[in-house]
């Protein structure tokens, strides 16, 4: 079991293992290194230190090494990113009719069980972001319907009227191609429209009522083991980040941990911090009992640091939303998460807000993204500065405007 060292028991960090969770992304984690490196060289140059990567050096998964020197001290980070990039590619692979089939399940899921209207009671943004794919494959199917009764009655009127008493079936034939090649159109353009890639994210949650399929629970446990050998190791922090959907994921990974006694008590400091988290749409399901489960021990230990950082800008988060108090499961002694603002509209220069405002998904990835007037959140002062998260919000008082009191109606932590 590693010694924490005087460094760490101050706040001081020279050596530290970041360990990032990705949300629902079908894309190789090699995007959030090249991520990292872009923004984190425009971040270094807007406040003036030292950052740089190269390849990780400690084995595992992917990930990658970065160097840094701020406020005249050298800093050494490593990066591992949790792998589950091939189970989300796999839960896209229906086709067009099954993904018309998961609208359907989905939103009754979350319609018959009224959770849709209590969602609304929090942040109206994702809501909509949840309703856009079921509007927008909705009027995609609507359209590819009217072209092909189009086609349809046009090919049968100009044969009727041509060479008199014509069958009916080519006709059918033709319309039925149209609209099925209209259908397959969408689909093909779906990277720009993102109404297939939102609605398989949507049901992956709702089609299981809450809880994580059992090949998401396996690619789990064997990061946090990954973690666990971190936190028996010399390093002065080892940082936790879930972004997105990955915020969830890392608050049962982290429980697991704690719960196993794997947090050595004289160990490196733990910290986690989630971003853009959208807990509620899970947690909210009434089968997530796992989830809240994990919400409310977690909340309540010493063990870790964790801050939650979001943005009302950001229209796909849950904005200042505490997840564990939203979802009724605040235990008495409740010690996290610290929530605060990312404040886009004051961190972002007015005509940087303005090229962004309505690039929404673009946006749930800024809090990964450089800041040209930077306040108290940057995430490479996080990851590859010299203090630990503990420390660096040591003083940081909650966003006044956060909302703190239970919504959701399912709140049981057990079957």
């Amino acid at each position: 079991m590693a010694e924490q060292s005087a460094d760490c028991q101050t706040g001081r960090v020279a050596r530290r293992r970041v360990f990032y969770i990705p949300g629902y992304d079908p894309i190789h984690p090699r995007r959030y290194r090249e991520l990292y490196r872009k923004e984190g060289a425009a971040q270094a140059e807007i406040s003036g230190y030292a950052l740089s990567l190269r390849a990780k050096r400690t084995g595992g998964a992917y990930g990658w090494h970065v160097q840094s020197a701020q406020d005249g001290a050298e800093v050494n980070a490593d990066v591992e990113v949790l792998v589950w990039s091939d189970i989300v590619r796999d839960s896209m692979s229906s086709t067009i009719p099954a993904t018309y089939g998961q609208l359907v399940r989905t939103a009754w899921e979350y319609i018959a069980t009224g959770t849709l209207f209590r969602l609304m009671r929090l942040r109206k943004g994702p809501v909509i972001a949840a309703l856009y794919p079921v509007g927008a494959l909705l009027l995609q199917l609507a359209l590819a319907l009217a072209l092909g009764w189009l086609a349809f009655t046009a090919v049968a009127f100009a044969a009727g009227w041509v060479i008199g008493n014509w069958s009916v079936y080519p006709a059918v034939l033709i319309g039925a191609g149209l609209a099925w090649a209209v259908l397959r159109w969408f689909k093909a353009k779906d990277g720009k429209l993102f109404a297939y890639y939102l609605m398989h994210d949507y049901a992956y949650a709702a089609r299981w009522h809450g809880a994580n399929p059992p090949a998401l629970e396996a690619r789990m446990a064997e990061f946090g083991d990954t973690i666990a050998e971190a936190l028996a190791q010399d390093w002065d922090e080892v940082l936790v980040v879930g972004h997105s959907s990955g915020a969830h994921l890392a608050v049962s990974v982290l429980a697991d941990l704690i719960r196993a006694g794997k947090v050595p008590p004289k160990g490196p400091a733990l910290g986690f911090l989630s971003l853009g988290q959208v807990a509620p749409m899970v947690s909210f399901l009434r089968d997530a009992w796992r989830l809240r489960a994990d919400l409310q021990y977690l909340s309540a230990r010493a063990e870790l640091t964790w801050i939650d950082v979001t943005a009302p800008g950001d229209g796909c988060a849950f904005a200042l939303c505490d997840p564990v108090s939203v979802s009724g499961v605040a235990p008495q002694g409740k010690r996290w998460p610290l929530v605060f603002s990312a404040q886009f509209t004051r961190s972002l220069s007015p005509e940087r807000w303005k090229a962004l405002r309505w690039k929404f998904f673009r946006l749930h990835f800024q809090y990964l993204c450089a800041f040209d007037r930077p306040l108290d959140y940057d995430y490479f002062r996080i990851t590859a500065g010299p203090l630990t998260l503990a420390a660096r919000y040591a003083d940081r008082p909650p966003s006044a405007s956060r909302i703190d009191h239970a919504v959701s109606r399912y709140t049981s932590t057990a079957p």
